[in-house]
């Protein structure tokens, strides 16, 4: 298979695709009209083969990344293809080695789409599954021209049943990482500062500059991506989002943009894969204390602090998901398998990976 070439988003959306010899390859559309104009019937029955992609003019460029989660990468392209966005719009699909027929979905029902199949996960990140309405993109790329200080912009998310998600926070210390663990979230000592992070600073009524927006849904002009550095691939999943905002935020605002919503069903990919995110999880947090000026104190303190307390959560998720079980509660049992078996596997393979970062 042919290597991959390098492609980069204009909205940020978990976006880039570093080149991997034999590793990937590119399906690429034929000529068609402006995106969003054909009915679902007429782009299934144009036939999508492997050829260069033609020239035109593109607004907003939206970088999906997917892994095994086929049903909400459909809905998310219905969404964005189907309802009118005000932009010329070209969407590129990286599949990361999905087993459940996502990219052969894409393939067949959305021919348009420039399709990226690589054989293996190669990480960038949690699956983020988002359902945009019409008119989102335009009124995104409105208010991006209008406000050239801002490097990043994130809108307001809402899960599936249409709660609204914490879509911006602060920057986190390492304090905030800290609270996670066992015995301090015992303690209480750092659960103000935590709950500050999480939540309580959470305003979702006011656009305004904030710490950091979540990577579920950025966007991004392509100069100011380029010129910051794009996305940061010694991360493989876990605090990318949090060290681009933090990159973009010296020389560019990052703002909230909470009259422009997305429907974003949050860690889908990561609770069918808890293994996988466990190990990498952590090593993120720590790479991104490192690249965000923490001392080396405070890291070694992170490390170790991380490494006690793995094995106590988890005796603690295995109790918890036995007294669920006698008391009739399947859905949080479940929940807690799942920390339980990303924990194990964690202790097995992602402790040496964590004190290298």
């Amino acid at each position: 298979m042919p290597a991959a070439e390098t492609r980069r988003p204009t909205d940020g959306t978990r976006g880039g695709l570093e080149r991997k010899e034999n590793m990937a390859e590119i399906v690429t559309p034929l000529p068609s009209p402006p995106l969003g104009t054909l009915s679902r019937d007429a782009r299934k029955a144009r036939p999508c083969l492997a050829r260069p992609k033609p020239a035109r003019t593109v607004d907003v460029t939206v970088c999906i990344a997917n892994w095994n989660c086929r049903d909400y990468l459909q809905a998310c392209l219905q969404s964005l293809l189907e309802n009118p966005q005000g932009v010329a719009l070209e969407v590129i699909v990286v599949d990361n080695g999905s087993r459940d027929g996502a990219a052969e979905m894409v393939a067949r029902e959305f021919p348009e789409v420039v399709l990226v199949r690589n054989s293996v996960n190669l990480g960038f990140s949690r699956a983020n599954n988002q359902v945009v309405p019409p008119e989102t993109l335009r009124s995104l790329v409105d208010y991006a021209e209008a406000h050239r200080e801002a490097g990043i912009i994130g809108p307001r998310l809402r899960n599936g049943d249409g709660e609204v998600q914490a879509s911006c926070r602060l920057r986190p210390t390492v304090g905030t990482f800290l609270h996670r663990t066992t015995l301090l979230r015992w303690t209480r000592l750092l659960r103000p500062a935590y709950r500050e992070y999480r939540r309580q600073g959470f305003d979702p009524q006011t656009t305004r500059k904030v710490g950091m927006v979540l990577g579920a849904a950025m966007f991004m002009a392509r100069a100011v991506f380029e010129s910051c550095g794009g996305w940061d691939e010694e991360f493989t999943f876990g605090g990318e989002d949090l060290e681009l905002s933090a990159r973009v935020a010296r020389r560019y605002d990052v703002v909230y943009l909470p009259s422009v919503e997305i429907v974003h069903y949050g860690r889908v990919s990561t609770r069918q894969n808890p293994a996988y995110a466990a190990e990498h999880i952590f090593c993120g947090f720590a790479r991104y204390l490192r690249k965000t000026g923490c001392s080396r104190r405070a890291l070694f303190g992170y490390k170790l602090a991380m490494t006690v307390d793995a094995p106590l959560q988890l005796v603690e998720k295995g109790i918890q998901y036995l007294w669920r079980r006698l008391w009739g509660q399947p859905e949080k049992a479940l929940k807690s398998l799942l920390v339980f078996l990303g924990l194990v596997h964690f202790l097995r393979r992602g402790l040496l990976p964590l004190w290298k970062v």
